[in-house]
């Protein structure tokens, strides 16, 4: 197993190089020059070239990458250019954390709620109950999130007004981490529309795998001996259908991370979302490129917990 990670980490170390390294030159390459973005009317030849050299951007581009991959492992991303001169993990930290609990809890949701919703409608296969689940749940997935959020926002709006009391917060976060009863209002409606799709996602992925294991030859075997269903259903068909459900699981970790866009725009959430889209709009590129890479980590680090799944689910698959 160790012989395993091993491997796969330093496959996944050269894909977060390659990332690095697109993201640099995409910010390099590009036309508009940061420095007299910031200097504005107060621009003059001496004070540019003063930034520049401070910003170290009058260094060939091999030299600010090296520099750049250097800090990299450090988690020093170098210097904004708008908050001038502030350390770029200085902003990060702020916002990863939301980023993080919001996808997180997102993730927790879909599974206890998806994947048991999904064996009870193969269980009940064609029947009624399953045809409105899945009806349901196929809604519920083709809705795009942002579609749900701008709704609840509305009916939170008109709860508070019909209900003053409730006094439902609409938008904003409340301290990472922490769950008192004010933190709750502020989590829970983005955590919940956050989660909508996955949970739809995954009721309809835990069905079509249950249903594609019960007609195998162990199944009828296990029936044939006169095994309860309950243990029909769990010990072997879900057991067997868990492959599918693994991969899914590893990449949805990077993924909710990397995609809260959406959800922290309309609710104004401070996560990493906020941070990204302002960079782009200022030409902060190192903190553009930091955004990145941490993003793409994000997602490296989950198909790296899909591969140990799988070893852990199926025995079968080699660690060598």
């Amino acid at each position: 197993m160790l012989r395993f990670l091993i491997k796969r980490l330093l496959g996944l170390i050269f894909v977060v190089i390659g990332v690095t390294f697109i993201t640099f030159l995409m910010g390099y390459l590009s036309p508009d020059d940061p420095v007299t973005q910031l200097l504005g009317q107060h621009y003059t030849l001496p004070a540019y070239t003063q930034i520049r050299h401070a910003y170290g951007l009058d260094q060939s581009w091999y030299q600010q990458y090296y520099r750049f991959l250097t800090g990299l492992f450090q988690l020093d991303f170098g210097l904004s250019y708008y908050y001038k001169g502030r350390p770029v993990w200085d902003i990060l930290k702020e916002g990863v954390p939301v980023s993080l609990e919001l996808g997180m809890w997102a993730l927790l949701l879909q599974l206890i709620i998806g994947v048991p919703l999904g064996i009870w409608s193969a269980v009940r296969a064609n029947t009624w109950m399953d045809t409105t689940n899945m009806i349901g749940m196929l809604i519920l997935y083709a809705v795009p999130v942002f579609i749900l959020a701008i709704v609840a926002q509305v009916v939170l709006v008109g709860l508070d007004e019909l209900f003053p009391q409730l006094n439902w917060p609409v938008a904003n976060w409340g301290t990472p981490w922490r769950y008192s009863w004010t933190d709750i209002q502020y989590k829970l409606i983005p955590i919940l529309l956050y989660a909508a799709a996955g949970i739809a996602y995954f009721v309809r992925l835990t069905r079509t795998s249950m249903l594609e294991v019960q007609n195998q030859d162990y199944i009828r075997t296990a029936r044939a001996k006169g095994l309860p269903e309950r243990v029909i259903t769990f010990r072997h068909m879900f057991r067997n259908a868990l492959l599918p459900l693994v991969t899914v699981i590893g990449v949805s970790f990077g993924l909710l991370v990397a995609g809260a866009f959406f959800i922290e725009r309309v609710f104004n959430i401070p996560g990493i979302a906020g941070i990204t889209l302002n960079s782009i709009d200022t030409r902060d590129y190192p903190v553009i490129q930091a955004t990145t890479v941490v993003l793409a980590i994000a997602v490296v680090l989950g198909n790296l917990l899909s591969d140990i799944l799988y070893t852990l689910v199926d025995p079968r698959i080699k660690t060598e």
